[in-house]
């Protein structure tokens, strides 16, 4: 008898919510499972601002780009945390967005831009209104990492990079 070793299965994500993993799995639904919490596109332990980020970004993405968002899924996980974080959260995906040409709204407007949902929401649409270039969706992945770094990630990320997955460029 021959075994043959095990190798990591990386699930197909497709864009949408879904009633079930048999319907399919967008990237904040896996890591719903990954955390073993229950199916949702909104796990209680992923950032707010994170959330709003990728699932906007997964439901606009290519299909071949959105496959590169599954190594994001473990990332994310633990990353909610006090208000203070997320309104930090929310700068950087303003900023993010500034940085691609995004016009950001000033004043009274401001103050909508600036929730959680709002702010992760106009970073992923920037991206995505690039093209989306690679340049553009490495940036975002970039900046995944940069968000959850915001909230004290830096042993995940450590954890990943001496898994040696790698980005495609």
């Amino acid at each position: 008898m021959t075994i043959v070793a095990e190798q990591p299965v990386r699930p197909t994500l497709v864009r949408g919510r879904h009633p079930s993993p048999r319907f399919g799995t967008c990237v904040m639904e896996l890591a719903s499972l990954l955390a073993g919490e229950p199916f949702s596109d909104r796990p209680a332990t992923v950032s707010p601002v994170i959330g709003a980020l990728l699932r906007t970004y997964n439901d606009g993405v290519d299909d071949e780009r959105r496959q590169d968002l599954s190594e994001l899924a473990p990332v994310i996980i633990g990353t909610a945390a006090r208000r203070s974080v997320e309104e930090n959260r929310a700068s950087i995906c303003l900023q993010f967005a500034q940085r691609l040409g995004v016009a950001v709204p000033r004043g009274r407007a401001a103050l909508g831009s600036a929730t959680p949902e709002a702010s992760g929401a106009l970073a992923a649409k920037a991206a995505l209104a690039s093209g989306p270039s690679e340049e553009a969706h490495a940036q975002l992945i970039a900046l995944v990492d940069e968000l959850a770094l915001a909230g004290g990630r830096a042993r995940r990320l450590r954890l990943r990079a001496r898994r040696g997955v790698r980005r495609r460029r």
